[in-house]
């Protein structure tokens, strides 16, 4: 990677367990909808656990405004209820997906010292967990 980056933030989809979506799913709202140039994470882990690619690691992100220069996204699919509400509903997979990518992201680049979730600098619940509680560098 040439792009430097010094943190992750961790974010949700914000969609019903119920929904087994990924990041072709994101890529299209992101894409036809929002009118961006691809998917604004780097990466998707949907609720199985699998780690999907999403934008590539050398683009800067589209994921947190002001702060997508020197950060790589995570989305994790869920954060809603099935009655449209904030809810850590994450899987136990999700999470170890989520700590293995951190732990090989931040291997390969020990420039990153900071993990964050988007509601550290929105005024949103995402990723309707708090980070520190549930993952490290």
């Amino acid at each position: 990677m040439e792009r430097r980056v010094n943190e992750i933030i961790i974010h949700c989809s914000a969609t019903k367990p119920s929904m087994n979506i990924g990041a072709e799913w994101i890529r299209n709202i992101h894409v036809n909808e929002n009118k961006w140039t691809d998917i604004g994470y780097h990466f998707v882990i949907k609720r199985d656990g699998t780690i999907e690619k999403g934008r590539k690691l050398d683009d800067v992100g589209a994921h947190v405004a002001g702060h997508n220069v020197g950060t790589i996204g995570v989305c994790l699919i869920g954060g809603l209820s099935e009655n449209n509400k904030s809810e850590n509903n994450f899987t136990e997979r999700q999470f170890e997906s989520a700590q293995a990518l951190i732990t090989v992201l931040s291997r390969f680049n020990p420039e990153i010292v900071k993990l964050s979730g988007h509601r550290d600098y929105a005024n949103k619940d995402c990723p309707c967990f708090e980070v520190k509680d549930y993952l490290h560098l």
